[in-house]
């Protein structure tokens, strides 16, 4: 296997981090009581047990890099999450940060940030 790097996010509840990631299409590699590893078409999330996390101010964040975010996009808009700005959990629609590439983002239950961008923008 080729060395690899993985987001580390916290988890208030695994079994509500599962239920919301198993919607967005990941599946569990590995549960214990305190790390749980889910994976999507090779792209590992970890997560470490953080009960005591307020989600309003979680600060945490990862970057999911695909080749076609337009149909991740798509798909996981038909989950029916909220798009309204400070909902946690949200989905937003696609924008371009300045001197960043265009991305659309999930916020989880946790209030961890998931920015979805192209692969082809590295």
């Amino acid at each position: 296997m080729a060395d690899r790097i993985t987001a580390n996010l916290p988890s208030r509840d695994f079994d509500v981090t599962l239920g919301f990631y198993a919607a967005l299409g990941f599946a569990p590699v590995y549960r214990g009581k305190d790390w749980l590893i889910l994976s999507r078409n090779g792209q590992s999330l970890e997560f470490f047990h953080h009960p005591g996390l307020n989600p309003q101010d979680s600060w945490f964040s990862a970057c999911l890099r695909v080749d076609d975010p337009q149909g991740l996009l798509d798909c996981w808009q038909q989950l029916g999450l909220s798009e309204e700005p400070g909902h946690i959990p949200r989905l937003t629609g696609f924008f371009a940060p300045d001197d960043a590439p265009r991305m659309f983002a999930v916020i989880d239950p946790d209030g961890s940030l998931l920015r979805v961008i192209a692969n082809e923008d590295e």
